[in-house]
C-alpha cells in the first residue's frame, strides 16, 4: 500500500468488536503498518488488541489528546468506530448518545483538522435509513432514522459532507447491516453487555450460558413471520475498511456505501442454524414485537463491488460456525 513509506493509522475503538479485527486484519496484512490505537475501555477489552499496536486508553472527546497522538504519530489517516452503539440504551439516554457519538466525535475532527489530517474512514450504520421503503436499500435510500442511536450517526455522516466542501476532506462512510461472527482464530469475537445480537445469544443458550433466547414477534409479513435481516461477518467488514482506506490514502473521495450480503436470513433461519452448528437445542420463548422493528432490512451492496471491489466471503453457516468457536472458548 505505501511502498517504503510506513502507513500510519489511528484507530478509534480500537479495543471494541470491530475496531480489534480491522487492527488484526491490518497488521496481518500490511506488515511494518504502524497503527495507533485509541480506546476508552467503556465497552472495548484489552485482551482483544492484537500484538504490537501502539495503544492509547482515552476519549475522542479529549481533544488535546487526539491533536497530540495525531502530531507526535504522524497519522495519515483516521479509521473511527468509537461510538455507544445500543438502539434501545440510546431511547433511554439520548444525551449519553449526543455526547459521545457527535460532540466527542466533532472535537475528533476538529482536532484532525487542526493536525491537517483529512483523510477518515466513518463506522455509520443502517439505522440511519429508518424504516425502508424499497427493499434492498440502496445507498440514496431517504435517511430518515427513527431511534437516536441512528440519528447520531446521520448527524456525523452530514458534517463528513460539509468537512469535504468546505476542507477537502477525504472519506468513506461505511453503513453496516448486522455485523457477526468472529475471528477465524477464535482468538477474538463478540463480547457485548449487555449483549443484544441474535447470535451470540442463541449460542449462549445453546451453551447453557442463558435459560430462554427470545423472539420478539412471528407475525411479520414474511415467509415465516419473523424479521429478517441481513448478517455480515465481521472479517468482510474489516476487509471493506481495508479498501477503503487504500482509497482515501490515494484519492480525495466522498462516499457512503452499504456493507451487507444481500442474503436475508428470519430469526428462525439464524436459530436453526445455530443448533445445526452447536448440535444443541435452543429453549426459544416468543415475545411481542419491539417498537420500531421493520420486518425486513437488506442492503443493495453495487456500490461496495464497484467503488471498493469488495465481495463477502462468509455466509450465514460461517458466520455462525466462527461465532461458536469463539462463544464455546471465549476468556473475556
Amino acid at each position: 500500500m505505501r511502498g517504503a513509506n510506513k502507513l500510519r493509522v489511528l484507530v478509534t475503538g480500537a479495543a471494541g468488536y470491530i475496531g480489534s479485527h480491522l487492527v488484526r486484519r491490518l497488521a496481518q496484512r500490511h506488515t511494518g503498518a504502524y497503527i495507533v490505537g485509541l480506546d476508552d475501555m467503556s465497552e472495548g477489552h484489552k485482551e482483544s488488541l492484537y500484538s504490537g499496536v501502539h495503544f492509547v486508553q482515552g476519549s475522542t472527546g479529549d481533544f488535546e489528546l487526539v491533536k497530540r497522538l495525531l502530531i507526535d504519530h504522524k497519522i495519515e489517516a483516521v479509521i473511527h468506530f468509537a461510538a455507544c452503539a445500543y438502539v434501545g440504551e440510546s431511547m433511554e439516554k439520548p444525551f449519553k448518545y449526543f455526547e459521545n457519538n457527535v460532540i466527542s466525535t466533532l472535537n475528533l475532527f476538529k482536532a484532525m483538522e487542526e493536525a491537517k489530517v483529512n483523510k477518515l474512514i466513518f463506522s455509520s450504520s443502517c439505522t440511519t435509513y429508518g424504516v425502508p421503503k424499497e427493499m434492498p436499500i440502496t445507498e440514496d435510500h431517504r435517511q430518515s432514522p427513527i431511534s437516536v442511536y441512528g440519528t447520531t450517526k446521520y448527524m456525523v455522516e452530514l458534517a463528513l459532507r460539509a468537512l469535504h466542501i468546505a476542507s477537502n476532506w477525504s472519506y468513506v462512510t461505511l453503513r453496516y447491516f448486522n455485523a457477526s461472527g468472529a475471528d477465524d482464530s477464535g482468538e477474538i469475537g463478540e463480547s457485548h453487555d449487555p449483549e443484544t445480537h441474535i447470535i451470540p445469544l442463541a449460542l449462549q443458550t445453546a451453551l447453557g450460558k442463558r435459560d430462554t433466547l427470545q423472539i420478539f414477534g412471528d407475525d411479520y409479513e414474511t415467509s415465516d413471520g419473523t424479521c429478517i435481516r441481513d448478517y455480515v461477518h465481521v472479517n468482510d467488514l474489516a476487509d471493506a475498511h481495508l479498501s477503503a482506506l487504500e482509497l482515501i490514502l490515494n484519492e480525495t473521495v466522498s462516499h457512503e456505501i452499504n456493507l451487507g450480503t444481500s442474503s436475508g436470513a428470519s430469526v428462525k433461519d439464524v436459530i436453526e442454524v445455530c443448533q445445526s452448528v452447536s448440535g444443541r437445542s435452543i429453549n426459544v420463548k416468543m415475545a411481542k414485537r419491539r417498537p420500531g422493528d421493520p420486518a425486513s432490512l437488506l442492503a443493495d451492496c453495487s456500490k461496495a463491488r464497484f467503488v471498493l471491489g469488495w465481495q463477502p466471503k462468509y455466509d450465514l453457516d460461517s458466520i455462525v460456525s466462527t461465532a461458536w468457536k469463539w462463544e464455546s472458548n471465549r476468556k473475556y
